[in-house]
């Protein structure tokens, strides 16, 4: 049973105009169907990719917010500032540091003090 009608679609892929044989049909050719799956195995790549590293970001900055002392790094990372900034409250004595050794560590009550009193 073969039918002569002739249906036209847009190729999803290319945006170009062709006849189809089928109606389930979606691209022009072979080659517009490897580069839309392609480009679907790419974006899943991509997403899956993003929601990894937001899941280590968030365990980071859950784990630091569960810590007593604090590094340089980790006080940058909790409250959203660069290091310069967290010297410079140094400098100007809003915010305590405690020297171990060559480390310079702050108390996490520091911190708390230093936006209750702001």
């Amino acid at each position: 049973m073969i039918s002569n009608i002739e249906v036209t679609r847009i190729c999803e892929y290319c945006k170009s105009e062709f006849l189809v044989k089928t109606s389930v049909t979606r691209y022009c050719s072979h080659k517009c169907n490897s580069k839309a799956y392609k480009e679907r195995i790419r974006t899943k790549k991509i997403k899956k990719s993003n929601t990894q590293t937001l899941i280590t970001k968030t365990q980071d900055i859950e784990h630091t917010k569960a810590k007593e002392f604090l590094n340089v790094n980790e006080v940058c990372l909790l409250i959203g500032i660069s290091k310069r900034t967290v010297y410079r409250l140094f400098e100007n004595s809003q915010l305590n540091k405690y020297k171990v050794g060559s480390r310079t560590i702050i108390k996490r009550s520091e911190i708390d003090k230093l936006f209750t009193t702001s």
